[in-house]
């Protein structure tokens, strides 16, 4: 039986409704305007976008109360390409790489890597950054690489690639729910070493000291912008901002913002 998506059902029983509205009266109701480029999105005028928060720099809460990071301002390009007014919503990376955030959002931004058992559940954009992964020891703790890193006690963010290759190199690790957690463990000491992605593991030590990071792993992880399966419109206005942000050079801008000369 094919299953009909939670969207999908809101469509049909919006359709309906306005159809009973419609036979009940002389005068219609207007329908839900599209955005640009014929997209519907799930709330008429905004786009809406599912996100675990924190994962610093590519989304966090700054001093004044405001979402900001890389992947935000990613978003607000495409909801200004779509005419629309951005709305972030925390969630799990869980309910993100399952796909249950298309239940209540457009797309989903968290620095997620493309792997061929995500596209199963999503569809994934053009790669935006490339992110692979790196292992993180406090200093004395005696890791220098996977191999000296069994035995210890490892944090890597449960649900993520980071999680994965050390379960697959020998390792069983201890799973946190986010990354601001898994740094904080790290810096109170309750784990020897941490595993994930270089991008928001080396920026959360940077300015640390009494921590190294002790080994590179050249996975080729990409990174993506989820739509729900199917979702072409959509994700054609995804695919047009990004190409539009790297052929302006704007990405390359907003790399050196938020990781630093190099990125």
């Amino acid at each position: 039986m094919k299953r009909i998506s939670s969207r999908a059902v809101t469509a049909l029983i919006v359709t309906s409704t306005a159809g009973l509205a419609l036979a009940g009266c002389a005068s219609g109701g207007e329908e839900p305007e599209a955005s640009a480029g014929g997209v519907q999105l799930v709330e008429s005028g905004k786009l809406t976008v599912c996100s675990d928060i924190p994962y610093e720099p590519f989304e966090f809460i700054d001093e004044n109360g405001d979402t900001v990071g890389f992947d935000m301002d990613i978003a607000a390009a495409i909801a200004e390409d779509l005419d629309a007014e951005l709305e972030v919503i925390t969630d799990s990376f869980e309910s993100i790489q399952s796909g249950l955030s298309f239940d209540k959002c457009d797309l989903a931004i968290s620095s997620i890597s493309i792997t061929e058992e995500r596209k199963g559940n999503m569809d994934f954009s053009e790669p935006y950054m490339d992110d692979d992964l790196t292992l993180i020891a406090a200093d004395g703790s005696g890791i220098e690489d996977l191999e000296s890193a069994a035995g210890k006690v490892v944090g890597v963010q449960s649900g993520t690639t980071g999680e994965a290759y050390a379960q697959e190199n020998g390792i069983s690790p201890v799973g946190f729910e986010n990354a601001g957690l898994q740094l904080e463990a790290l810096k109170a000491g309750t784990v020897d070493a941490v595993l994930g992605n270089v991008s928001v593991l080396g920026y959360g030590i940077k300015d640390e000291e009494g921590f190294t990071r002790v080994a590179d792993f050249e996975t080729g992880e990409q990174l993506g912008i989820a739509t729900e399966k199917g979702d072409t419109e959509l994700m054609d206005v995804v695919n047009g901002t990004l190409q539009r942000l790297t052929d302006s050079g704007e990405l390359d801008e907003l790399k050196s913002t938020w990781f630093g000369d190099g990125a």
